[in-house]
């Protein structure tokens, strides 16, 4: 949540939402009524006023979308009346925080502001304009779809993807609409608007930097630089500033110091002996240490958490590496794309955050990307964050696109970063800024130099201003210019052999197994899609009968041919789908079954590949997508097979090339053969050694060749292994599978197949199943009678709130395990066992 002072008074009451005059293609019985004026609720936004007022009905049911594009061409005024006293304060400051987004403030008739940026706050000194008693606030917001296209017509077009030019204004990008997401631009007052009334000094702006230097006995010292900004509402002496930090175990230490005449701004340096250092989750604990700092009346408060972070990207043997280390110890990122939660942004508060935070550390990963296409995300998120050691990357909001480097584009880009930039700068779950999404990429491959006709695209930011006001504000932190990246001059900035890659060809136009053609240092986008949970789809879907091309499918699935390119994907890797229930299936499954793949191989090339992160975590409305929770918070198969692959210790069996093949190869010859491989990757802090029995077995569970294969992995390290020839060389391809299994290692099973699942002889009905009634919803006993893989509960079919605890469950014959359903709402056993599926039951 946004920090107020003490003397923030909110002005959240009592608004009206009207519109003077309708757009062509409005309802004609809305004019009335919003002429007159509906509720509104601040912080909040005009589509969700109006559907409050049941004046529309749900933006994300059906195509409903496109009967209400009209609120995206139409001035929106907020009014609100309010008392004031000039009593007890000097200073009187209207503060907005956030206004989506060209807007006209005006208290009591006169202007105060024009603003046209909702990713920054605004300060405005009133004190000439307030009255004593009641007094009228308005906000009227510029129609946003039209202003871009205005812009656009009078300042020349600049490429950008998707239908709306987005780039023209400094509005969130996505609520324009996506690949993924609903076209719903509007407007509205989205976080706090209210009066800020104070005397003597006020705390403007506080970056509390942290630094930790090891001290002589063998621990750790904290470092503490605040930099304190200061505004005076009268007078120009002295002023004391009175620093506090209260931690773990310790403290509290503070120290105060002099603010001289003359100044704004001071620089205080405190140290924090024998401090608890902050570690990403999985590395250590997440110690934070309140900071608060007093001026006269004025008041801020914030955390801290002590760590370092560095970035390299120096040059090696291979390119250059996209290696993240906290504390001087390297993180491998097992991450995931962060979009808007909601397509209307008030609707996310502290809870949905904590659940989707929960979502991704439930899942194994460490770190979220918040991509340049949404928000400087919510100090709640952060927070969520700095708690449980999850690590956090920012992008600066620039994607798709080439940007204006004109005024006053520029001055207000420059004052978004400053604002968020500092805003952000407490939180030690933030390790780094990134200056745009495939920006650069977009620059060198997307042909864009005919079309720019000169014109710059953006780079001044990326290379010029970001990167300067990050090195001023925020050196503590490292600075990457872009997504892709391969960080050195005359380098395409997608190249495997350096930095950061995006891999979308797989989707787009290659089959998955294209993944394996790629050797990257790290890749921070990638993913293939699936429809959400059934009933999250048949929710807002109604076609009939329900069909993948149906109109109102189509509706929610907004990637290019997306549907069509779901049904090339499973091609060769599954039968084609006999029914709906068929293709929601087949096509959940491929998605998951892609991702693993990708990231099997992926994680199979460490430490020469550092991480990955999937796109995407969320979704942010009912919706065909790369997620893997959905809208509607179920959790997709995607999701359990993360869980699996994203695990700390992390076992596949993969082809790698034999010394012979080596050799062959370095002498230019074909290479006879690979050899199979166990790789182990322990992302741990203790090293392991034990035992895997890798075994060669029918699908009826008989052995045909086993080996006993020793292995040492050191903590935060790999190891390839050899399997033997005789286990590794499949007799009947289509009828066999290869397991690694080491019981109690924490290294689950590995798997290796000789087929695809269309070409292989698996029992098409391979699962006994005992299903008893729990407290909380039943639990259901599985029994494998043959090899069973994919074994997946369809719980929301029975009932749309339930949730299974596990997912995508492979098993060999007689094994057997247990998922347990939780269901709000009921719903007999039997009718969950009949929601069970596996890949098996597709053939």
């Amino acid at each position: 949540m946004t920090y107020l002072p003490p003397t923030f008074r909110a002005l959240h009451a009592g608004w009206t939402l009207t519109a003077a005059e309708l757009p062509e293609g409005a309802p004609r019985d809305l004019a009335g009524p919003l002429a007159s004026g509906v509720p509104a609720a601040v912080p909040g936004e005009a589509h969700l006023d109006l559907r409050r007022a049941d004046l529309i009905a749900d933006p994300f049911d059906g195509d409903n979308e496109a009967a209400q594009q009209w609120i995206g061409d139409t001035d929106w005024t907020f009014t609100t009346v309010f008392d004031w006293t000039a009593a007890g304060a000097e200073r009187h400051d209207l503060v907005a925080h956030g206004l989506d987004t060209v807007a006209l403030v005006e208290l009591n008739g006169t202007e105060v502001a024009r603003t046209e940026n909702m990713h920054r706050s605004y300060r405005w000194d009133v004190r000439e304009h307030l009255r004593e008693g009641e007094n009228t606030l308005t906000v009227r917001f510029t129609a946003p779809v039209p202003e871009a296209a205005a812009r656009e017509e009078r300042d020349g077009a600049l490429p950008h993807v998707n239908h709306h030019a987005y780039n023209q204004l400094r509005k969130m990008a996505c609520s324009f609409g996506w690949d993924w997401g609903i076209d719903v631009a509007g407007a509205g007052i989205w976080k706090p608007i209210g009066l800020d009334s104070w005397s003597g000094a006020r705390v403007a702006a506080v970056r509390p930097l942290v630094d930790v230097v090891a001290n002589a006995e063998g621990g750790h010292d904290g470092v503490l630089t605040a930099h304190i900004d200061i505004e005076r509402a009268s007078g120009d002496g002295d002023v004391e500033a009175l620093l506090v930090v209260v931690g773990p175990e310790v403290l509290p230490l503070e120290t105060a110091v002099t603010v001289p005449a003359g100044s704004d701004s001071v620089t205080v340096v405190l140290d924090v002996p024998q401090v608890r250092r902050w570690w990403p989750v999985g590395h250590g604990d997440q110690p934070l240490y309140k900071v608060s700092v007093e001026v006269g009346e004025g008041h801020w408060e914030g955390r801290v958490g002590f760590r370092t972070v560095e970035l390299d990207t120096a040059a090696d043997m291979a390119g250059a590496p996209f290696d993240l280390k906290v504390n001087g110890e390297r993180v491998l990122v097992r991450g995931a794309n962060w979009i808007p939660d909601h397509a209307f942004l008030t609707e996310v508060g502290p809870e949905r955050y904590a659940r989707r935070v929960a979502d991704a550390l439930d899942a194994n990963m460490n770190l979220l990307r918040v991509w340049g296409g949404g928000i400087y995300e919510s100090d709640d998120l952060y927070d969520l964050a700095d708690e449980h050691g999850l690590l956090m990357w920012q992008d600066f909001l620039f994607a798709c696109a080439a940007y204006s480097e004109d005024e006053p584009m520029r001055s207000e880009i420059e004052a978004e970063v400053r604002d968020n930039v500092t805003r952000l700068s407490p939180h030690p779950s933030l390790v780094l800024w990134n200056g745009n999404n495939e920006n650069t990429w977009g620059s060198v491959d997307w042909g864009w130099a005919g079309r720019l006709d000169g014109r710059a695209w953006g780079d001044g930011y990326y290379n010029g201003l970001l990167p300067a006001v990050v090195s001023e504000l925020d050196p503590t932190r490292p600075y990457s210019p872009a997504s892709p990246y391969s960080f050195g001059d005359y380098r395409h900035p997608n190249d495997e052999r350096y930095g950061t890659m995006h891999i979308w060809d797989v989707w787009n136009r290659a089959d998955y197994s294209v993944y394996a053609d790629y050797k990257p240092r790290f890749v921070s986008e990638f993913g293939f899609q699936a429809p959400p949970a059934w009933s999250t789809l048949a929710a807002v879907v109604h076609d009939e009968p329900l069909d993948p091309f149906g109109h109102e499918m189509l509706v929610h699935q907004k990637a290019h041919l997306g549907n069509a390119k779901l049904e090339r994907g499973w091609q060769g890797h599954l039968p084609d789908p006999k029914s709906i229930e068929d293709w929601h299936w087949t096509t959940q499954l491929n998605q998951a079954q892609a991702i693993r793949f990708g990231i099997e191989h992926f994680r199979s090339l460490t430490p020469h590949n550092t991480g990955s992160i999937l796109w995407q975590l969320n979704d942010n409305w009912p919706v065909v997508s790369w997620a893997a929770v959905d809208f509607a918070e179920h959790r997709k198969p995607l999701w359990h097979v993360l869980r699996e692959v994203y695990a700390p210790r992390f076992a596949t069996l993969q082809p790698r090339p034999s010394e012979r093949a080596r050799a062959e190869a370095w002498e230019g010859l074909e290479p006879e053969r690979d050899m199979l491989a166990l790789i182990l990757v322990n992302d741990t802090g203790e090293d392991f050694a034990g035992t895997f029995a890798v075994t060669r077995e029918t699908f009826d569970g008989t052995v045909l060749a086993e080996a006993a294969v020793e292995a040492r992995v050191d903590a935060r390290g790999a190891v390839a292994l050899a399997v033997p020839d005789e286990v590794a060389a499949f007799g009947d391809r289509a009828a066999e599978v290869i397991r690694a299994v080491a019981a109690g290692s924490g290294f689950a099973p590995a798997h290796r197949y000789g087929a695809e699942i269309a070409d292989q002889r698996l029992d098409p009905s391979p699962l006994r199943v005992e299903a008893e009634a729990t407290a909380e919803g039943c639990l259901l006993r599985i029994t494998a009678t043959s090899h069973a893989r994919d074994v997946f509960c369809h719980a929301d079919t029975v009932d749309p709130a339930a949730r299974a605890d596990r997912g995508m469950i492979t098993l060999r014959a007689g094994e057997t395990a247990e998922i347990a359903v939780a269901s709000p709402n009921g719903g007999g056993p039997e009718a969950f066992a009949a929601a069970l599926r596996c890949a098996n039951d597709l053939l």
